[in-house]
């Protein structure tokens, strides 16, 4: 197979597309979108209930939230593993993706509440008797999707703006992103801000005039997930390989040398930030009709603490690794808290602890190490899978 070199040179029209990937990257993502968008429909639509190859309804919203943890584990990996910004608050801007669409498929139901009222029901449980000012407009869906991304974007810029021009990084950035993720939490878990307080916003209806409890529309679901994904690991891509990409991997390094090399790192961490922050919201608003609830425990800091985790455990700083973090870590998490409950937190710390003392590259990273180990290399060669090697038995019948 020829290489990224020599297939920009034949094909010069697709080096936008050469620089994301060489020809076996593109074979490889091909390949996994293949399996998300066509082989996961198939395998639950085709087979009979009973049939061993049947994916089970249930599973569909359940892969479809990995994939939204995932899209979050890449706007984390963006700015820490790219940028050097550990964000303990990143939680916050899921949950605003989240509520944004919420207050849509709250808006969306009508007068087919428990109480028959315009007013979402614990609005009305709560004596309320007008929609505030704040909730209007959220009965359009393009509004709602609009709001998902801007209410992060805000938040982050401003966060950003006084964070990263006060020079604060490191571990003090890192905790006050806690601070700001708690404090948020605990507003919208008060009744009287409008938000459905400790119980959020659930008992959703339709989406766009589909059913959510429809196994068609939860698949339609997962698929908008799943091309969502897809877009938002090109677009970290793109960001990572271009050339702002490479001043805030410089900054990470080095910031003091990109300072005097003309730079200003503030603006750069600002936008990295704020895009990451635009990710995640977008997440949230994915997730919410799928998991059919959204509530203040979105935003408690050990939620966003895990999210770090998800990065951390599959290796910061290669965005696959973000991607295998959130579906192992989540995968653990399901089998466990259905398993062994009281067990989870455990796993997870210890989790944490042996990744960062034994793994600091990951679960990515060590099968580099494996796949590259000098055993592998004397094993393909001794077998004849490297191109230009011959095996020894076939070279020592040659020289007879």
């Amino acid at each position: 197979m020829i290489g990224r070199a020599e297939y920009t040179e034949r094909f010069p029209m697709l080096a936008p597309l050469t620089s994301l990937h060489g020809p076996r990257g593109w074979l490889a993502f091909a390949a996994l979108a293949l399996v998300a968008l066509v082989l996961v429909p198939l395998l639950n639509l085709l087979p009979e209930p009973d049939s061993v190859l049947h994916l089970p309804d249930h599973l569909i919203p359940l892969i479809g939230k990995f994939l939204c943890y995932a899209m979050v584990a890449l706007a984390i990996d963006l700015i820490w593993g790219f940028g050097g910004i550990l964000s303990l608050g990143h939680g916050v801007f899921f949950a605003l993706g989240g509520y944004a669409m919420g207050m849509y498929l709250m808006r969306a139901i009508g007068t087919e509440g428990v109480y028959r009222s315009e007013l979402p029901d614990f609005m009305v449980f709560l004596d309320w008797k007008e929609l505030p000012w704040y909730w209007h407009g959220f009965e359009s869906f393009a509004f709602a999707m609009l709001m998902a991304l801007a209410a992060p974007a805000l938040l982050a810029y401003v966060f950003g703006w006084f964070a990263f021009r006060s020079r604060i990084r490191g571990v003090y950035f890192s905790i006050i992103t806690q601070a700001m993720t708690f404090a948020l939490m605990l507003l919208f878990f008060r009744n009287d801000t409008g938000f459905g307080g400790n119980n959020g916003l659930t008992d959703f209806k339709r989406i766009l005039g589909f059913a959510i409890a429809e196994p068609a529309t939860k698949l339609g679901l997962y698929l908008v997930s799943a091309l969502a994904l897809m877009a938002t690991y090109l677009l970290c891509k793109f960001l990572v390989a271009s050339r702002v990409g490479k001043v805030v991997q410089a900054i990470r390094d080095a910031e003091g040398r990109v300072v005097f090399s003309g730079y200003d790192p503030v603006h750069y961490k600002q936008f990295i930030w704020t895009v990451s922050a635009v990710l995640c919201g977008l997440a949230g608003a994915l997730y919410v009709p799928q998991v059919g609830i959204i509530n203040p425990s979105e935003m408690h800091p050990a939620a966003s603490i895990e999210m770090a985790i998800w990065v951390a455990v599959g290796g910061r700083g290669t965005l696959v690794g973000a991607i295998v973090g959130a579906g192992l870590v989540n995968g653990a998490k399901s089998w466990f808290t259905a398993a062994f409950p009281e067990l989870w937190l455990f796993v997870l710390g210890t989790l944490f602890i042996a990744v960062t003392l034994f793994l600091p590259r990951g679960v990515t990273g060590l099968i580099q190490s494996v796949v590259s180990s000098r055993w592998i290399g004397r094993w393909n060669r001794a077998l004849g899978l490297l191109p230009g090697v011959t095996p020894r038995r076939e070279r020592l019948d040659d020289a007879a």
